[in-house]
């Protein structure tokens, strides 16, 4: 159901070169986060994200780096997917148990 009549943008990705494109340009101080975002027809709020971690990943304030979030990232996933094999043992382990009986 579409809200109020909007129309959803389809998500973007974009490569981690424009993001430190963009993020140069930023920190060069000549524009502000908003004039780059518009100029570069991009959302502040994910210009203003893309600044922020790379000051994390250059150790200039606290937070995840780039790397650790990967690494969490995998992490969840292989845990998701591990509970999921144990989940499937007990009920494999449920089911012989009944027909041993």
């Amino acid at each position: 159901m579409e809200s109020m009549g909007k129309k959803k943008r389809p998500r973007r990705s974009f490569t981690p070169e424009f993001k430190a494109e963009i993020v140069e340009l930023c920190q060069r101080g000549d524009r502000s986060i908003g004039q780059v975002a518009k100029d570069f027809g991009l959302t502040e709020t994910a210009v203003r994200s893309w600044v922020r971690q790379a000051e994390v990943d250059a150790g200039a304030c606290d937070g995840l780096t780039s790397d650790e979030r990967e690494e969490l990232a995998a992490l969840r996933w292989e845990n998701r997917r591990l509970r999921e094999d144990v989940d499937i043992l007990k009920r494999a382990t449920a089911f012989f148990a009944k027909e041993t009986r």
